[in-house]
């Protein structure tokens, strides 16, 4: 049987309730995806709409990781900055691969609207809040934005977005209105049901174990099934086994966190006068939103390269939450959780054909929900042939992680966000 769901906000108000069968005997498909998180089922749908045969493997249930349990943020953007992008790859290909985030943005707006998926609450919105005297920087880039990609930000100033955000800490702040936050697990379900419902097969409760990539055909094998297959995507996220070595070698699993706070619509609004989401500026920042209407916030923020829940998410998340806004100091929360994120070292998504018919379609910590859409509509896409757009992420590949020695440099390099973050915050004092 497959796992149940964490018990998160998400999983408490989830919507549909459909169990998938687990794989058993043999079967054959023109595509077999390996992962049933946001860029799995993005796959499945977009070759499902194509016309191709699939089969769908999740280890637990559709959307049982980070999938389901993230903020629910959907920006343009990747983990890592633009300019940093250009320093890899140059500007043209750093524009093409932007103007991909903003089609992620996109594909998941229009999912949501034409397959009539009320129950991911679209909320329009979200703020870029800084808290520090950035001077002209946050209208440098809205400006450079809405120049070259024709992306739209409203710049708030200190005393509008102190009215939007009842806190101390906050400077400035770049509203972007087509930006929007929303109920990651109901999305990821209502993709599940579309896929199936155009003849895609999808099977929960089914990890692999084994594979074999030689051949024109590839085969792929669950303890209680084996499937034959001309193509096979790994779309596993931090939850990446060995069964494939090469993409575990790869991606670093980084541990975040979030609370949802208790029902006090009275206390909230206190603290958040606006229905857009919030994400902190700083590295090593916060992300948060009202929900249930207004009624509560759900909190997240920390990163860690332990992979285990500590026993004290609460209380880290709920010291951040009430220095920024000492109004909550009595706010309780409800519920806590965690979820593993894949980050690569060039922090950027890994997508691309690791050789002639096995494709991965990972790493999206930082930035994933946008990200995952672009990554399963590339994929299909070079799957089916219509386009090779998947090749814009080839300069990124999938270098070694570093091992022991990439999570210890993760977990320095955070602290030392942190740091330079409260350093920057002192001087703007």
């Amino acid at each position: 049987m497959p796992a149940t769901y964490l018990d998160t906000y998400y999983s408490r108000t989830l919507s549909k309730t459909a169990v998938y069968p687990s794989a058993r005997g043999s079967m054959a498909a023109d595509v077999c995806i390996v992962g049933g998180g946001f860029a799995g089922l993005t796959v499945a749908l977009e070759l499902a709409r194509a016309g191709r045969s699939v089969i769908l493997l999740e280890a637990n249930r559709v959307a049982w990781g980070a999938s389901g349990r993230n903020g629910g943020f959907v920006s343009a953007g990747y983990a890592t900055s633009l300019s940093a992008i250009e320093g890899m790859v140059g500007k043209e290909q750093a524009k093409e691969l932007f103007r991909l985030s903003l089609e992620g943005v996109e594909i998941i707006r229009r999912n949501i609207a034409e397959l009539g998926l009320a129950d991911a609450v679209p909320v329009p919105g979200i703020i870029k809040a800084v808290r520090y005297d950035p001077g002209d920087a946050l209208r440098v880039s809205r400006d450079r934005l809405e120049r070259e990609f024709g992306l739209r930000q409203r710049h708030l100033a200190g005393d509008e977005i102190g009215d939007l955000l009842r806190s101390p800490k906050y400077r400035q702040g770049l509203l972007d209105e087509g930006a929007f936050h929303f109920h990651p697990l109901n999305y990821a379900r209502g993709l599940a049901e579309e896929a199936v419902r155009l003849g895609a097969a999808i099977y929960e409760g089914s990890p692999v174990v084994s594979a074999d990539f030689d051949g024109p055909r590839k085969r792929v094998k669950t303890d209680h099934a084996e499937i034959e297959a001309e193509h096979v995507v790994f779309a596993t996220g931090g939850y990446t086994g060995s069964v494939m070595p090469a993409l575990r070698r790869s991606y670093l699993p980084i541990a975040t966190y979030v609370l949802l706070t208790e029902e006090a619509p009275d206390v909230v609004q206190t603290a958040m006068r606006t229905s857009a989401a919030v994400l902190d500026d700083r590295r090593a920042g916060d992300y948060y939103r009202l929900v249930d209407g207004g009624k509560r916030i759900l909190w997240g923020g920390r990163i860690t390269t332990r992979t285990t829940d500590p026993r004290d998410i609460a209380s880290l998340l709920e010291r951040e939450m009430k220095t920024t806004y000492p109004q909550l100091a009595g706010l309780k929360t409800e519920i806590a959780w965690s979820g593993l994120m894949s980050y690569a070292r060039h922090l950027m998504p890994q997508i691309g054909q690791f050789k002639p018919g096995v494709w991965y379609c990972t790493a999206f910590g930082g930035h994933g929900t946008n990200t995952t859409a672009i990554g399963g509509r590339v994929i299909a896409e070079g799957i089916t042939g219509e386009s090779d757009r998947f090749r814009l992420f080839s300069p990124f590949g999938l270098p070694w992680n570093g091992g022991p020695f990439g999570k210890a440099a993760v977990q320095l390099t955070y602290w030392s966000y942190q740091a330079a973050d409260l350093l920057r915050e002192f001087r703007s004092r």
